[in-house]
């Protein structure tokens, strides 16, 4: 896991560039969201807190997404930055502006659909723009085969939907100021911050069974693991 260091930067570090290696994404990702959100305080918290929650899940994944995930669950709220906001609707503010700068297609996916963003955006008119940042593709297809031989079965861990599926556990079960809190704590909190007529609530329903879906399998993934872990 990443160590969380909530620290000021004095300016935005590089974009990672293709020859950049995979865990040292989380580090660019760590300095970049401290500096995009150093007009928010408990935002920094919160996602500081996102990582290192993403990193005690990350062991439910390949290797090749851990990294990954924790990168991801430190930008997933960079969207809320002032000088990134664009439509409004931070998922995909975050994901463009990341995908803008060069960074690893997986990242700005995985911050474009964190805890089930694809249901709030047809709120906003912007499940098309959503649509540019497909869950599943040929990469997903390309890790299957590489680490299941013949392809004909799906290996835990190894598809961008279960680090999403990591990064909504994280997300979900972090506090807006960086504590511990349970699903319905957080769904709670949420409801009363955005408000009974907001976006946010009239997908409720059908968001929250997607949240507690992904919740439940990551946390069944975590149990299988450390039954098996000596």
């Amino acid at each position: 896991m990443q160590p969380v260091l909530d620290v000021p930067t004095r300016s935005a570090p590089r974009p990672p560039t293709a020859g950049t290696r995979v865990p040292a994404l989380a580090g660019t990702a760590q300095r970049l969201a401290l500096d995009l959100l150093a007009h928010d305080p408990a935002r920094r918290r919160h996602s500081s807190a996102v990582a290192a929650r993403a990193g005690e899940g990350a062991g439910t994944l390949v290797p090749a997404l851990r990294s990954v995930v924790v990168a991801a669950a430190w930008l997933h709220d960079v969207g809320y930055a002032p000088a990134l906001r664009v439509t409004g609707f931070h998922p995909l503010d975050g994901a463009r502006h990341l995908r803008a700068h060069g960074w690893p297609h997986p990242v700005p996916t995985l911050v474009a659909h964190h805890s089930g963003a694809r249901f709030v955006a047809p709120a906003h008119d912007l499940a098309d723009a959503l649509a540019e940042f497909p869950l599943d593709g040929p990469e997903d297809d390309e890790r299957r085969d590489r680490e299941d031989g013949d392809g004909t079965g799906v290996v835990p861990g190894s598809r961008l939907r279960d680090a999403a599926d990591v990064l909504t556990w994280a997300d979900q079960t972090t506090g807006p100021r960086g504590g511990p809190v349970t699903l319905d704590e957080r769904l709670d909190d949420m409801l009363r911050r955005h408000g009974p007529d907001s976006p946010n609530a009239r997908v409720h329903r059908e968001r929250a069974a997607h949240l507690r879906a992904a919740v439940a399998r990551v946390e069944e993934r975590r149990r299988r693991l450390a039954a098996t872990t000596p």
